[in-house]
């Protein structure tokens, strides 16, 4: 599977190639700084499957953190493209509203750190939840 996006004003672009991973939608409090509020709808890639194709995207990982995400963002218009978690070597979030056809990567699959949504973050009912990362 191929997929290509990139930010909001097209400054930078990015193309990722295999087989999904995870699929998820991701109600951690850094993902709602992230999206503004909402659920980060998360698909994770194999990160030797991805490059930019146009721009250099700004990198940003909290310093006060022992083992911190590096998150990457268009330093013009400020989309989120990335995350990096260190904790799994090998792969790349990509934010599923980045994709050039969102709907290409399919439905999530299971809602993760559940234990920190918010009250307006509905779910389907027969949707998969976890608490936080699933084992």
């Amino acid at each position: 599977m191929k997929m290509t996006g990139g930010c909001y004003c097209g400054n930078i672009r990015y193309e990722a190639e295999g087989e999904p991973i995870m699929r998820a939608l991701c109600h951690c409090r850094e993902c709602q700084y992230i999206s503004g509020g909402a659920a980060n709808v998360a698909l994770a890639m194999p990160l030797s499957g991805f490059r930019y194709t146009l721009g250099k995207p700004r990198d940003f990982k909290r310093s006060d953190l022992e083992s911190p995400v590096i998150r990457s963002f268009c330093p013009d218009c400020g989309t989120s493209l990335t995350s990096q978690p260190p904790a799994i070597p090998g792969i790349i979030i990509l934010k599923v509203g980045t994709l050039d056809d969102p709907s290409a990567c399919g439905d999530p699959e299971m809602a993760m750190y559940c234990s920190e949504k918010q009250s307006f973050h509905y779910l389907p009912n027969d949707m998969p939840q976890f608490d936080q990362f699933p084992g």
